[in-house]
């Protein structure tokens, strides 16, 4: 009498999942610490700020109050801007900026908007209602110098321990990175835009 080849697969499947399971399960418990954490989303890739809403909605369904500060980008529609103000009084949204570098071409001008947009990040890491703050495209103003790194580090580091905070944009700082608890770097592999497909209402923004 022979053995079911499909029989011995599947208990050989069962006890390769059991112990995995109880590595994965060991692992988890080995982390205690619960703190608000520190996360950068950069890199050449697209889907950086996207990630970082998804965060945030992510926390909302979990009740928490959420802030967005938008450091470069104007104040064009978006679908996250208008789906997230849906939410009422759960989320406190600023679009500080008034464009890429490339289109306001001043430099007074978008250095005023981002000390603008900082001084709102820091009037929102003070509200104790605020769980989740999604600072969008920081790295882009920090890359070109229009606040002062050391300033941007050291509130950071010092917020208080349950604010956890998403960093996006393109070149993050080392300083940033080392400071992060999470940092993920996009890459670049493959983009419609670069076939020639515009972008696109519900897929860009």
């Amino acid at each position: 009498m022979t053995t079911d080849p499909t029989i011995d697969e599947a208990e050989r499947h069962k006890a390769k999942m059991a112990k995995r399971k109880a590595v994965q399960d060991a692992e988890v418990a080995s982390k205690s610490i619960e703190k608000g954490v520190l996360l950068v989303h950069t890199g050449p890739g697209k889907g950086k700020s996207t990630a970082a809403f998804g965060l945030a909605l992510r926390a909302l369904g979990h009740g928490w109050r959420v802030g967005v500060v938008q450091f470069i980008k104007g104040a064009w529609k978006t679908g996250e801007r208008d789906a997230l103000r849906m939410f009422g009084d759960q989320v406190s949204w600023h679009t500080m900026g008034e464009g890429f570098t490339w289109e306001t071409q001043d430099k007074a001008r978008d250095i005023a908007a981002a000390e603008r947009a900082w001084a709102k990040v820091k009037e929102l890491m003070a509200d104790p209602t605020i769980r989740l703050l999604v600072l969008d495209e920081l790295n882009i103003a920090l890359r070109y110098d229009y606040l002062p790194l050391d300033d941007v580090i050291e509130t950071l580091r010092n917020r208080r321990a349950d604010l956890h905070v998403v960093v996006t944009g393109r070149n993050a700082k080392p300083e940033l990175i080392a400071l992060a608890d999470g940092v993920t770097e996009m890459a670049a592999v493959k983009h419609h835009f670069a076939a020639g497909i515009k972008a696109q209402e519900g897929i860009e923004f």
